[in-house]
């Protein structure tokens, strides 16, 4: 069997070009304004640093602004929501996202929550989720949302599939679930508790790997023919599944890096500038 290499940096550079066009269509239109996406950053997380550098370079070769604001790790929930509530209420800010994670003190939850639904384009409010859930105009959760676009992009077949998502975070694990049952997949969620864990998972048609542990998912676990997404990213290269015996016995499967990674900023800028279209339309 050969297995076919679901690229995301591939499906990524193709959007940035179209997203380029269309950043390109907005700015003729109204008098040189390019969109923009706020960044905030609490703190001094050297991985969240890197991250945001990313997400603003995605930015800049699509032709759209990047505006980063940075908070003292000292920052207080109520300090947090009045920056939110700013970006909320400035018409030039199209997109917001709140960097993962944040100090302790702050209730996350309830920053990004604050967010208006509007500008959620990493899908993190509990309304957006909701809201995309049942099927309803929302962002979806940036990476999630990339892997549905990857699978889409290499006319992966979801409907009636087996899917195992083993993972169950607010936003990866859970959000990936419902856009997989949207879909008319059949969904079974895995989790640390989860029982009989292999036997699961040979069951699966489409397994997404989202636990953020190094290579928990073991190939042989995994049937001939299924469909591999692998959205963990650890050092020395390794996700969450076992890939390097799969190559042959997935009919599809995610490479890391390369896979997953770059479709969830390019989502992020690709939701961004899909709020902009709806702000100036």
């Amino acid at each position: 069997m050969t297995t076919l290499i679901l690229d995301g940096k591939k499906i990524a550079s193709e959007t940035e070009a179209e997203l380029t066009k269309r950043v390109n269509t907005l700015v003729e239109k109204n008098g040189g304004i390019k969109p923009i996406l706020a960044t905030i950053l609490v703190g001094e997380d050297p991985a969240s640093e890197t991250y945001v550098k990313m997400k603003g370079n995605a930015c800049r070769r699509i032709g759209m602004d990047s505006k980063l604001i940075k908070l003292s790790d000292k920052t207080t929930t109520e300090e947090l929501m009045a920056v939110i509530q700013d970006l909320n209420d400035d018409g030039n800010v199209h997109g917001i996202l709140l960097q993962h994670p944040v100090p302790s003190q702050i209730d996350e939850r309830l920053c990004f929550d604050a967010i208006d639904l509007r500008k959620d384009v990493d899908g993190v409010t509990c309304l957006g989720f909701g809201r995309m859930s049942m099927s309803e105009e929302a962002y979806g959760s940036a990476t999630p949302q990339g892997i549905m676009r990857l699978l889409e992009a290499f006319g992966i077949e979801l409907q009636g599939k087996n899917a195992v998502v083993v993972g169950r975070s607010p936003i990866l694990g859970k959000p990936m679930s419902m856009m997989l049952l949207n879909k008319n997949a059949t969904v079974t969620i895995c989790h640390s508790r989860t029982q009989n864990l292999p036997d699961i998972v040979r069951q699966a048609d489409i397994i997404v790997g989202a636990v953020g542990v190094p290579e928990l998912i073991k190939a042989d676990w995994i049937k001939d023919g299924a469909v591999v997404v692998d959205a963990g990213y650890h050092p020395g290269g390794i996700g969450d599944i076992e890939l390097d015996a799969l190559n042959g016995k997935a009919s599809a499967m995610t490479p890391v890096p390369g896979g997953v990674g770059p479709m969830t900023i390019n989502t992020l800028i690709y939701q961004c500038v899909d709020a902009a279209e709806k702000h100036f339309a």
